[in-house]
């Protein structure tokens, strides 16, 4: 059994972002992650690997070397909590406790929950940027289709970054343009939601150009079900409860997504599987030494990177006045940003709040496709993301 002051459950970008900033200061001397995963991925740029951008070595780095300097690394899963005795029990059977601790283990994908989904994804035209097996997958279906149906989806909430899976569908319509065979190509983007983004300002916009670019538009249809060797996607009308059937020649499907099942058997859960946790101060509204950040919370944030860098900073400052029996000072306002690609050197960029409230920190109007906005995203981001989130420093 090891104890350590504050314990992180997940290294991805909210553990290894939360350990930097507890660390960089002095605040805390000890702090352990606990993470299996032997390579850390830079999530936003998947979509331009899906578009034929970059290359999937582009967004990995060794975990090894995000880890920050005195920071213990524990190799391995967590598989339950028992917070009233301060400890998380790991897969490999060792017992971790803790002063405080901080879950942030990211979301699970459930390709099992689409059936026939699993069997189906990264072959045969059914494709998905959501995970680095099947990313690649994406741009070798977009590049060799030269004519038919293509179909992209968006499932029920919550997912990670509501855009991403329009965003894809963006480049592949700019790319079929390109290629000469716009006119050879339908395409559907089928969306359990009742409009093409959930925000009025970005949505007016989006659904502008889907109609200027001969873009079908299905609202509240949710994919249940894939015959892959017939070559049709089977939804289901959220409004009517009708099945809907569509034949595809490629299909970019975005799966279900949800917390991690050790989270949702938890003593940590809110009654939907997220670690409930208060809106304003990340801090769990049972266990006062639990806090939590990232798409495992029950923050009613989109689920974004960018939303974590302005919650790390939140959770980083509460946790320390915790351990020194303080009034916890800091709010997080719910800020997430959506960088929506829209075509190779397009992109609107969505910055909100809780309820949507604008945050644009721009001085111009982000719901307008801009070269400035793709450039950042392609070309910034990722080296901010690496060098300035990660440390402690953006």
């Amino acid at each position: 059994m090891s104890h350590h002051e504050v314990l992180i459950v997940g290294g991805g970008a909210a553990g290894i972002t939360l350990a930097s900033l507890l660390t960089k200061e002095g605040d805390v001397s000890d702090v352990a992650i606990i993470e299996p995963s032997e390579v850390h991925y830079y999530q936003p740029l998947f979509t331009l690997v899906g578009g034929g951008v970059f290359k999937k070595g582009d967004t990995s780095r060794a975990e090894a070397k995000c880890i920050p300097p005195g920071v213990t690394w524990i190799k391995d899963r967590a598989a339950t909590f028992d917070p009233a005795n301060n400890s998380v029990t790991l897969a490999g059977g060792d017992t971790v406790t803790y002063d405080v601790l901080a879950v942030c283990p990211g979301l699970q994908l459930d390709w099992d929950r689409v059936e026939g989904l699993k069997d189906a994804v990264g072959k045969n035209g059914v494709v998905s940027n959501y995970s680095p097996d099947t990313v690649e997958s994406t741009w070798e279906a977009i590049r060799h289709l030269k004519g038919g149906k293509a179909i992209f989806t968006y499932p029920q909430n919550p997912i990670k970054c509501a855009g991403a899976p329009q965003k894809i569908m963006w480049l592949a319509e700019h790319h079929f343009e390109r290629a000469g065979i716009r006119d050879k190509v339908e395409i559907t983007y089928a969306t359990t939601g009742g409009a093409i983004f959930g925000i009025p300002r970005y949505a007016k916009t989006l659904a502008r150009l889907a109609d200027e670019r001969n873009i079908h538009l299905r609202y509240m249809h949710d994919l249940v079900g894939i015959r892959a060797a017939e070559k049709k996607a089977v939804f289901k009308h959220l409004g009517d409860g009708s099945e809907v059937v569509l034949d595809y020649d490629m299909i970019h499907v975005t799966p279900p997504q949800s917390a991690p099942d050790f989270i949702k058997k938890s003593p940590l859960a809110d009654a939907a599987g997220w670690v409930d946790v208060d809106m304003y101060t990340t801090q769990h509204k049972k266990h006062p030494n639990v806090f939590s950040i990232g798409d495992a919370s029950s923050l009613p944030n989109s689920k974004t990177a960018a939303a974590i860098r302005k919650q790390a900073p939140v959770c980083a400052t509460n946790i320390v006045a915790f351990r020194k029996g303080q009034e916890l000072p800091a709010k997080y306002n719910g800020y997430a940003s959506c960088p929506l690609v829209t075509g190779y050197g397009r992109l609107i960029l969505a910055e909100f709040g809780y309820g949507g409230e604008i945050m644009e920190t721009m001085p111009f109007d982000q719901s307008q496709e801009r070269y400035s906005m793709y450039f950042a995203k392609a070309h910034m981001l990722p080296a901010m993301y690496w060098h300035g989130m990660l440390k402690g420093r953006w």
